[in-house]
C-alpha cells in the first residue's frame, strides 16, 4: 500500500529539530502538507514554516505547540491537520530523548539532577519514548478509521532496539518497546474490505548527527574522539519518506540505517551492520564510571534510589 504523498497531510512531532525537521522538510517538498508539533522551534524550523506558509501556494506548514506527554495536546494535533488540511494520512511520533540526565536511570527521582518527581510516579523518558508514541499511534488508527481512508504511521526506533547499552538501560528499553509495537501492528496492511489499510513501520538509525548529541557533552562523551559513523539526519529522512512510498517496504518493516541500509528480522537477527554504529568509544571506561559513581553515591547515602 505505497503511498504517493503529493497532496496528503503529515503530523510530525518533535519537527523543531533533528531528524523530525529533516523528514518534515523533505514532506514539504515533495507537496506533503505538515503539522510540526513540538514545544519550541529551533531558527531552521522557523524558516522552514515561513518558506511554507498557510497563506502560500502549494504544501503547507504549521506549527502547533505540543507537550508529547500531554493527551489533550496530543489530540490537538489531530484537530489542527483536520482544521487546515481536512485530516491527516501520515502520522510520525517523532518525538523522543536520549536519556536526559534530567529523566535518567542512573540519576533516580528525587536525586539531582533528575526533574521526575517522586509524588508523580512516572519517568518522563517513558513518557516521551514510550507511552507517547503509543498513544498516538492509536489516536492516527482511530484517525484513519473514521474517516474510512488508508494511512501510514513511521516510527522511529533505533539500533538500541537491538542491542543492549548498560549507561542507557531506560532508551534501550524504550526502543525495544517501539520495536515489538511496530511488528505486532504489522497486520494493519492485511486489513480486509471494508477497514482501510494502514501501515505501520520503523527506521532504525545509528549515531545521529542532531542536536540530541551536539547539544549535550555527557551524550559525546559516550562517542571519545571517534568522528566516524555518523548517520546524517537528511539521509534518516529520505529513509522515512522510502518506508511510505515504496511497496516493499510493507507493515511491520524495521530498516536499520547506519553504515549501511538493511531490513531488522524480527527472529535471529545478526544486529547492527558495519562499523560505526556502536554509542561507546570502547576502550574508555570514562562513561561506565560514571555509573558506578552514581550506585556509589546511593550507597553512602548521598543519592536517593
Amino acid at each position: 500500500m505505497a503511498m504517493n504523498v503529493e497532496s496528503k497531510t503529515a503530523i510530525v512531532t518533535g519537527a523543531g529539530s533533528g531528524i523530525n525537521l529533516c523528514y518534515a522538510q523533505l514532506l514539504l517538498e515533495n507537496r506533503c502538507n505538515v503539522v510540526i508539533a513540538d514545544l519550541a522551534l529551533r531558527p531552521e524550523a522557523q524558516e522552514l514554516l515561513a518558506k511554507y506558509p498557510l497563506t502560500g501556494q502549494g504544501a503547507k506548514a504549521v506549527f502547533q505547540k505540543t507537550d508529547v506527554t500531554d493527551w489533550a495536546q496530543l489530540d490537538k494535533m489531530f484537530e489542527v491537520a483536520t482544521e487546515h488540511f481536512g485530516g491527516a494520512d501520515i502520522v510520525c511520533p517523532g518525538a523522543g530523548v536520549y536519556e536526559p540526565l534530567w529523566s535518567n536511570f542512573w540519576a533516580p527521582p528525587g536525586s539531582p539532577p533528575s526533574k521526575d518527581d517522586l509524588s508523580s510516579s512516572r519517568y518522563a523518558i517513558v513518557d516521551i519514548n514510550i507511552t507517547h508514541p503509543i498513544r498516538v499511534t492509536q489516536m492516527a488508527i482511530t484517525h484513519f478509521l473514521t474517516r474510512n481512508k488508508p494511512g501510514v504511521v513511521v516510527h522511529i526506533s533505533s539500533v538500541a532496539g537491538q542491542v543492549p547499552y548498560f549507561p542507557t538501560p531506560v532508551y534501550v528499553a524504550s526502543k525495544h518497546a517501539i520495536n515489538g509495537l511496530v511488528r505486532s501492528l504489522g497486520y494493519l496492511e492485511k486489513a480486509p474490505a471494508p477497514i482501510p489499510k494502514i501501515r505501520v513501520n520503523a527506521v532504525a538509525p545509528a549515531r545521529i548527527l542532531t542536536p540530541l548529541w551536539t547539544d549535550n557533552p555527557e551524550k559525546m562523551k559516550m562517542i571519545g574522539n571517534d568522528e566516524a559513523g555518523w548517520v546524517m539526519p537528511e539521509d534518516v529522512a529520505k529513509l522515512m519518506l522510502d518506508l511510505v512510498v515504496k511497496e516493499e517496504y510493507v507493515g511491520g518493516t524495521i530498516v536499520e540505517i547506519g553504515s549501511s541500509v538493511r531490513v531488522v528480522d524480527a527472529f535471529n537477527d545478526a544486529g547492527p551492520h558495519g562499523s560505526g554504529n556502536a554509542v561507546v568509544n570502547a576502550g574508555d571506561p570514562e562513561v561506565e564510571e560514571d555509573v558506578w559513581n552514581s550506585m556509589k553515591a546511593i550507597m553512602a547515602g548521598k543519592q536517593k534510589s
